[in-house]
């Protein structure tokens, strides 16, 4: 599968469902690209964070950096939504230009290996939510399943009973993780070869060097070695928590398919995806990703049509009865952390277990 894009829809029978609501889609327009659109968010989110930049040098060596830090959390995960959406193509058909500013946005402005994040995002989009096929719910730091909990040792079992606990603080870690994924899949080998398909390997490499090099000298110019590291403490956490209470509400709390599931396209993308109703600024602040099921159905969709497809696709889903999931931002973060709770049960019914005394027989 070439890199720089989500994969396409696979190719149905011509009556088929998804291609029935496709061909509504289609006659809407809701497939054309946004050129103008895409123009003036992108000059505003990159107008937003080189301004916060800017701000960062001129303020100096100031405790009042941290404040700045935070916001430049927001404009930071601003940039990556671009890289996401230069991912699917939805603000142009090549190739090319898609990737010159998913390079940009992800592995300059952010630091995150681009091309590492479409292989894994391509093969999560493709099997959303199946265990054994989508990275995003593969076992790790959180476990999703009451499977997956069972088979944790050590720390991961102690921290796998808290997990909906401690889900928030632990998000606080995802920048970390995500930079450090990033260096992986760029230098990661096995059995002689790349771990990770990538097109542009060594400039994506050099490109992370370049940020990461500027970024320490930018910080260490203009204020004290303390002051720059809790400014990238401070940016680095809060970026990796609004990262992940962006994702969070899309597919956590779904329904999980196995093999053993024969579903067609249009309701493995729907039944496993969770939209998060709310205004535009919703919209914004989400990335278009509160869309979660018209992003899926439609991955090369522009975002800023996704909130006029959604009465199309919710009345379709109606006519074929297929359950369209729609709840409000703090609900879906119950559901997500209730599903996290529920899949930690097991270990916490086994420690009780065991540590129920033994009565004595009189």
């Amino acid at each position: 599968m070439a890199l720089g894009a989500v994969a396409e829809p696979p190719v149905r029978r011509r009556g088929s469902d998804y291609a029935q609501l496709s061909r509504r889609i289609s006659q809407a327009g809701l497939l054309e690209r946004r050129p103008g659109w895409y123009v003036t968010r992108i000059v505003l989110t990159l107008g937003a964070f080189v301004a916060g930049w800017v701000a960062v040098f001129l303020l100096g060596d100031s405790w009042w950096q941290l404040p700045l830090a935070a916001l430049m959390a927001v404009a930071t995960t601003q940039v990556a939504f671009l890289g996401h959406d230069a991912g699917h193509r939805q603000m142009f058909r090549r190739r090319g230009p898609s990737e010159l500013v998913g390079l940009f946005a992800g592995n300059v402005a952010v630091g995150i290996s681009y091309g590492w994040w479409v292989d894994k995002h391509n093969r999560h989009h493709a099997n959303p939510n199946h265990e054994d096929e989508d990275p995003d719910v593969g076992a790790g730091a959180l476990v999703w399943t009451p499977e997956q909990a069972l088979e944790t040792r050590g720390i991961n079992r102690w921290l796998a009973k808290r997990q909906a606990y401690l889900f928030f603080p632990m998000l606080l870690l995802e920048g970390l993780s995500l930079h450090v994924a990033s260096i992986r899949a760029i230098i990661g080998r096995e059995d002689g070869k790349y771990t990770v398909p990538m097109r542009h390997r060594a400039v994506e490499a050099a490109l992370l060097v370049v940020h990461t090099a500027a970024y320490a000298a930018l910080l260490l110019a203009v204020m004290s070695p303390v002051k720059a590291l809790l400014f990238a403490v401070v940016h680095q956490a809060l970026w990796g928590l609004y990262m992940g209470c962006a994702f969070a509400p899309n597919h956590k709390g779904m329904p999980m398919p196995t093999a053993e599931d024969e579903l067609d396209y249009l309701r493995k993308q729907v039944l496993t995806s969770r939209n998060v109703r709310g205004s535009r600024l919703v919209d914004t602040t989400l990335g278009g990703l509160n869309y979660q099921i018209e992003h899926h159905l439609f991955p090369n969709m522009p975002r800023a049509n996704l909130r006029r497809a959604q009465p199309i696709v919710r009345a379709y889903c109606v006519e074929q009865g297929i359950p369209y999931a729609e709840t409000g931002l703090v609900e879906s973060y119950r559901q997500a952390l209730g599903h996290l709770h529920e899949v930690g049960r097991p270990l916490r019914l086994a420690l009780i277990h065991i540590s129920e005394p033994t009565r004595r027989v009189v």
